[in-house]
């Protein structure tokens, strides 16, 4: 089985669509989905992630089925500081999440105490919940530290999504803490992440990243590099990830 998650191209945060760059990514990923033999496809409820799946859809003459957990990983605490809502999936400053001891293992992460207050354990118990369920639908399930199937075959599944759950579902396949993928990974617009099961003993199957992030689709075609999701390279003073601010690559 193979796995693609796949980042909407550059959003337009303000609309939940994309920028006219974000087309051109979202055209250029197209022509690149299109070779794939993917037999289901699935996508976010939000409009970034529909609009840039239409563009393969419409190729293909395919539809998507939107998984309502799809959406963008929203587990949130409340700032001590300043009350502000902070998202743990890219919102969290270094010594902040670091602080915890069990926040690099997958069975304890949720439970630093920086994050009392929130909703984290809650939303990463629905994504794990939403992974479980759409695995099953094709015989797979997880029995620690691997996943069983009577009948693992080769073939391709797509999810049109976001880098914080993307992260969050990797994180659940390989058994990584998703503050470490969060955190110390990103996934660009438009990029397509790849993971594969491997079965070294009959019915039993673990799963291993092959791409992260990969962009082969843009460079091929000279388009830039967008920075959606990046925080500045070198202090400015401003603390966003806005492509408005950032630019591209």
């Amino acid at each position: 089985m193979r796995i693609l998650l796949i980042r909407h191209a550059e959003p337009d945060y303000s609309i939940d669509s994309l920028t006219p760059k974000g087309r051109v990514e979202a055209e250029l990923l197209s022509h690149r989905l299109i070779r794939y033999d993917i037999r289901d496809f699935y996508v976010s409820p939000l409009g970034r992630a529909r609009d840039t799946a239409a563009y393969t859809l419409d190729k293909l003459n395919r539809k998507a089925e939107i998984l309502p957990w799809l959406h963008e990983f929203m587990g949130s605490y409340p700032d001590p500081e300043t009350g502000r809502r902070r998202i743990v999936a890219w919102d969290v400053k270094p010594r902040i999440w670091t602080a915890f001891p069990g926040v690099a293992d997958i069975r304890t992460w949720y439970n630093a105490p920086a994050f009392s207050g929130g909703n984290v354990h809650e939303v990463w118990k629905q994504t794990t919940d939403g992974v479980d369920e759409l695995l099953a639908r094709y015989g797979y399930t997880k029995d620690d530290p691997v996943w069983r199937c009577t009948n693992n075959e080769d073939f391709t599944i797509a999810l049109f999504c976001h880098f914080g759950i993307s992260m969050a579902v990797l994180a659940y396949l390989t058994d990584i803490s998703p503050m470490v993928l969060w955190h110390h990974t990103l996934t660009l617009p438009s990029s397509v992440t790849e993971i594969v099961t491997e079965e070294r003993i009959k019915g039993e199957v673990s799963f291993r990243i092959t791409k992260l992030g990969d962009l082969t689709h843009l460079e091929a075609a000279g388009e830039k590099r967008s920075t959606a999701g990046l925080f500045p390279e070198c202090y400015t003073g401003i603390d966003s990830t806005d492509p408005a601010i950032n630019g591209t690559l």
